[in-house]
């Protein structure tokens, strides 16, 4: 089970991203949902429509509908994130990183994402793996 952050997610739908193939390749060898953090969608489509387009938007919309991911709502993760909100905010986190890294710590801690800055630093703690 890997939980996917906005990069992952982006470089996945714009098949001219750098990563497309490596963050696909990544996502088919693991086994269980794809968890997509309800928190992050937002910022998903907002710059699916920036960078692609807005029939796109339409498109990743249509496969959150049929159920291509586990949408996670992540309620239960606020005081998660809020801490890590707080203790990393010299960073910044940001909170829709820390709602990701909340999620995927709840759920196995694997992290597909391109952002290592962020989530390197957090990865240290030990308590999620970033993929690829």
């Amino acid at each position: 089970m890997i939980t996917l952050d906005t990069s992952a997610m982006i470089a996945a739908i714009d098949q001219t991203d750098a990563h497309h193939d490596e963050v696909i390749a990544v996502a088919e060898q693991e086994t269980g949902p794809i968890v997509l953090p309800v928190p992050i969608l937002a910022e998903i489509t907002y710059l699916i429509e920036r960078t692609i387009g807005a029939r796109m938007v339409e498109d990743f919309l249509a496969t959150v509908i049929q159920g291509d991911f586990a949408l996670d709502c992540c309620e239960q993760d606020f005081p998660r994130a809020l801490a890590l909100v707080a203790r990393y905010r010299d960073l910044p986190l940001g909170y829709a990183d820390a709602s990701v890294i909340a999620c995927a710590e709840r759920r196995g801690g694997k992290v597909l994402t391109l952002d290592r800055r962020h989530f390197g630093v957090v990865e240290r703690e030990g308590t999620i793996q970033v993929l690829p």
